[in-house]
């Protein structure tokens, strides 16, 4: 075996899954410096597994396939990630920016697989924009913080009140 057999992946490409892998790590490092849920290796993970699932889905032919089931199926599952990131507590749901991100992430992967390479660069960079420059102008801008931000960050305080550090790390 040559190391071209070894390394060809067809009917998968190596571009779509550097991309995904490019895509996720950008997202996840922006997360994961910031302490939030949804790392770089999720973030890979679920850009590269969305990918890998609608590239397949693609490859099927015949009368029985519905790509944009496959489309569906995705995002049911997806779903299924996002809701385990939130969680409800005095009133107050925290993790739906992770979540999102989570839903984000899955819809890069399908941009991915329908050969979109540098569109999904752009758009993840535009998420990373999205999750900093919101948390820039809300710490400017004080009245953005107001209403349900508020009581988030009253419950991560009492979440974390046995460890300064971290309630100081979420705050």
């Amino acid at each position: 075996m040559t190391v071209y057999e070894l390394l060809d992946i067809a009917p998968y490409s190596w571009s779509a899954i550097g991309s995904a892998a490019f895509c996720g790590a950008l997202i996840g490092m922006e997360r994961q410096l910031r302490g939030k849920p949804v790392g770089i290796r999720t973030s890979v993970l679920i850009i590269l597994g969305t990918y890998l699932f609608l590239a397949t889905a693609f490859m099927l032919h015949g009368d029985v396939i519905d790509h944009s089931r496959v489309v569906g199926q995705i995002i049911t599952g997806i779903g299924f990630l996002g809701a385990g990131v939130m969680l409800a507590k005095d009133g107050a749901v925290v993790g739906v920016t992770s979540a999102a991100t989570i839903w984000v992430l899955a819809s890069i992967g399908v941009v991915i697989a329908t050969n979109n390479l540098l569109a999904a660069i752009k758009l993840s960079i535009l998420v990373v924009g999205i999750l900093y420059g919101v948390d820039v102008l809300e710490a400017k801008f004080k009245s953005l913080s107001k209403g349900v931000h508020r009581h988030v960050k009253i419950y991560s305080k009492r979440y974390y009140r046995g460890n300064k550090k971290e309630a100081e790390r979420h705050d």
